[in-house]
């Protein structure tokens, strides 16, 4: 871990990443991207979630399958899955306080939008912390892990990766930062799809509670 005390730049993941998955409210965007299929396929819920699923294996989001077969409005169906409701999140004051603490810039990286960010990070409570939301519109809609989102994130912000470390719930998304030369950092879960590839090499760290490893960080700086 001492290692990590030289990092400048800290990038997040979103979703089950800067709050739990406990919270389940993934869930609820992942429900309402069934109803978009079904509703704009005109196919029944079985098969929009069947369709969903396969798009999401096979184009790393199920946007990206949508985009490629169906030619949908992107932005429609970003707005639409994101609209969910999040009022019973609380504030994390103690994310808060170590993202305070932390050293470096922080910017956040997700395959879902901007708004949907903008809206968890600030119910949580951490919003300020962060100088950048790089979306899936600034990714051209090319999500994790194909490397260019990941080569243009580091551009924009002339980022030197070996003084980068990447935090993400699912596991393969990790490798293309590791190869780049960033330090790697997986939030542990039981999601099969997200812990596929956990205990390849291009982890460098597993963390089940993100406060808590940041906290860590914190300290040894301090000491």
């Amino acid at each position: 871990m001492k290692k990590l005390q030289s990092i400048k730049y800290w990038i997040f993941d979103l979703d089950n990443t800067l709050y739990s998955g406990k919270t389940k409210v993934f869930d609820q965007v992942d429900k309402k991207m069934s109803q978009f299929i079904s509703e704009k396929l005109k196919v029944n819920a079985h098969e929009a979630k069947k369709i969903q699923k396969n798009y999401f294996h096979e184009y790393n989001t199920t946007l990206n399958g949508m985009i490629k077969n169906h030619k949908i409005n992107a932005n429609e169906f970003l707005d639409f899955v994101h609209d969910i409701d999040i009022n019973f999140l609380k504030k994390d004051v103690s994310l808060n306080e170590e993202l305070e603490k932390l050293d470096g810039k922080k910017i956040i990286f997700t395959n879902g939008s901007k708004k949907h960010a903008i809206n968890i990070t600030t119910k949580i409570g951490i919003r300020q912390h962060f100088s950048d939301i790089f979306d899936i519109v600034d990714s051209d809609f090319i999500p994790k892990p194909a490397i260019e989102p990941y080569k243009k994130l580091v551009g924009r912000h002339k980022i030197d990766p070996k003084l980068c470390a990447f935090v993400e719930d699912i596991a393969r998304n990790l490798k293309p930062a590791y190869e780049m030369g960033m330090k790697t950092i997986w939030i542990e879960n039981d999601e099969p799809w997200a812990k596929k590839f956990s205990e390849s090499n291009f982890i460098n760290y597993k963390t089940n509670n993100l406060s808590e490893f940041l906290k860590q960080i914190n300290l040894l700086k301090a000491a």
